[in-house]
């Protein structure tokens, strides 16, 4: 496995959307839900944590798709790529598609959520598991024993 090589760019399947991030991530993640199964058009999605701080939109203006909720979901306008997520009360973090990223060669979920709805066949390498979402209070020590575990971040140029 790669390293994280901070800052990381990355971007939708057309190019019109562009992004970086230049923090390692909270945590990664597996979603099962069928949420996430639908708008992937696959078994799960994979995304990481990122700090909203280190988060930044660089090109391009994506659009709000999926459901219209509490969570906002964006997509490029063009190729319709679903490329993160903002939760309602959880402004701290966005949940970036991690293959959005140019070079997602380093990501592993650590955690799968809401693997009462996986498919049957579908399996991840993921620390944890559960069943649905894990309770509020254990993404701190979830958080800490991700930082202890990934260690895999790089500095381009430096």
């Amino acid at each position: 496995m790669k390293n994280l090589t901070l800052p990381a760019e990355g971007g939708c399947r057309c190019g019109r959307v562009r992004l970086r991030i230049s923090a390692p991530p909270l945590l990664t993640m597996a979603c099962h839900c069928t949420g996430c199964q639908l708008m992937s058009a696959s078994a799960y999605s994979l995304s990481a944590a990122i700090p909203s701080e280190a988060f930044a939109v660089t090109q391009g203006e994506p659009v709000i798709g999926g459901l219209h909720g509490a969570s906002r979901h964006f997509f490029c306008r063009y190729c319709m790529s679903w490329m993160f997520t903002r939760s309602e009360g959880l402004d701290w973090f966005v949940n970036l598609r991690a293959t959005m990223l140019d070079d997602p060669s380093w990501f592993t979920p650590f955690i799968e959520t809401w693997t009462s709805e996986k498919l049957p066949w579908a399996s991840t390498p993921a620390v944890h598991s559960y069943e649905a979402l894990p309770a509020m209070e254990e993404y701190e020590k979830l958080i800490t024993e991700f930082a202890g575990s990934f260690g895999g971040v790089g500095n381009a140029g430096g």
